[in-house]
């Protein structure tokens, strides 16, 4: 087995800002005028260098999805979610195409379970020098039944988790037909997030370049089973029809009427 080892600068993450469980602690998203590093602003949207930069030999950004505090993604319109994604995938494969990482990541962390530090809307992009993507995933972890498909773009429940239990793939073929690939992203948070058989307080989106297609898994947060932490056991459970059925019901079969 292959493993990914990257460093991590511990003083450096312990002077990070925290305010997804502390809820007092002041928003440094919020305050555009202190922003250092900015690459560019479009509308209320910003990329820009991380200024905590905890992972060694690595390049990190940040994306600011949007001005408010205390949104996120379920809530925005259609228009604005198609104009983030846009700009962040653009960004994104930027970083690719300039050739200076071996691997670029691309990925959000919401709530407290999720693995990030700050409410504020964000996701980030991590232009890795010395690690091979080749070890990162595996395209058996986008397999599943069918939810939808539109244009390009196919939503799917994996069968195939890659940490265990329910996860949605949104997959486009080539890349130009983001603006579904966003609508379907949006209506997969959405249901993780309003509609799960379980409450569900934290996500993450994951995005993958494989073969020339962009590959989305977004991916509720629990707390992770023993058997894959400690045997890397995935857990699929025995509802995944009905949970497609379920998702379908509710964002398509009304479409279809």
């Amino acid at each position: 087995m292959e493993y990914n080892y990257l460093g991590f600068d511990i003083n450096i993450g312990k002077s990070k800002p925290e305010n997804i469980v502390h809820r007092e602690v002041a928003c440094p998203f919020c305050d555009v005028k202190s922003l250092k590093n900015i690459i560019e602003i479009k509308n209320d949207m910003i990329l820009l260098e991380n200024k905590y930069q905890v992972l060694q030999e690595a390049y990190q950004l940040l994306i600011i999805e949007g001005s408010e505090c205390n949104a996120d993604i379920p809530d925005y319109t259609l228009e604005h979610m198609q104009e983030l994604m846009h700009f962040s995938i653009n960004h994104w494969l930027n970083i690719i195409n300039s050739k200076k990482y071996k691997t670029v990541l691309f990925f959000k962390n919401h709530g407290p379970l999720s693995g990030g530090t700050m409410r504020h809307p964000h996701m980030q992009i991590v232009g890795i020098k010395n690690l091979e993507f080749k070890n990162m995933c595996d395209k058996r972890q986008f397999e599943g039944i069918k939810i939808a498909e539109k244009n390009n773009v196919v939503m799917n429940l994996s069968t195939k988790p890659r940490v265990g239990f329910t996860e949605v793939n949104v997959i486009m073929k080539g890349l130009n037909d983001i603006d579904t690939l966003a609508e379907f992203v949006q209506i997969g948070v959405d249901y993780i997030m309003n509609h799960f058989s379980v409450n569900c307080s934290s996500y993450n989106l994951f995005f993958y370049l494989i073969e020339g297609n962009i590959h989305v898994k977004i991916m509720p947060r629990f707390a992770t089973s023993p058997l894959f932490i400690g045997y890397n056991i995935e857990l699929v459970p025995n509802n995944l029809q009905e949970i497609a059925k379920h998702i379908k019901q509710l964002y398509f079969d009304k479409k279809n009427d």
